[in-house]
């Protein structure tokens, strides 16, 4: 348990390190740091966890960081805004957008 702590430093210096890259891209223009986030902790604890070194947690977060970013710049980029519509009870017809 003593080396927690440090494996949960470590992620959290390979996190800050990790959403650099996380900017917009050019499919959404939002950004994806939650994605990188998330899978940089998610990466460092098993990576810590699994090899019982702080190396292994650093490595484990960077790869996550990567491995969170590009399924979040995936799923985000595979959306679509299709326009729907339909006939209110007004008899006009309108419009309205959702992301598929």
């Amino acid at each position: 348990m003593k080396h927690l702590g440090k494996i949960a430093a470590a992620a959290l210096i390979a996190l800050g390190a990790g959403t650099v890259s996380a900017s917009a891209d050019a499919c959404s223009g939002r950004s994806h740091d939650t994605g990188t986030a998330v899978g940089a902790v998610g990466g460092g604890l098993i990576g810590g966890l699994a090899t019982h070194s702080v190396v292994g947690g650093l490595a484990g977060a960077a790869v996550g960081g990567l491995a969170g970013n590009a399924i979040s710049r995936s799923d985000d980029c595979h959306r679509h805004r299709v326009r729907t519509s339909y006939i209110g009870r007004d008899g006009h017809r309108h419009y309205r957008y959702e992301y598929r």
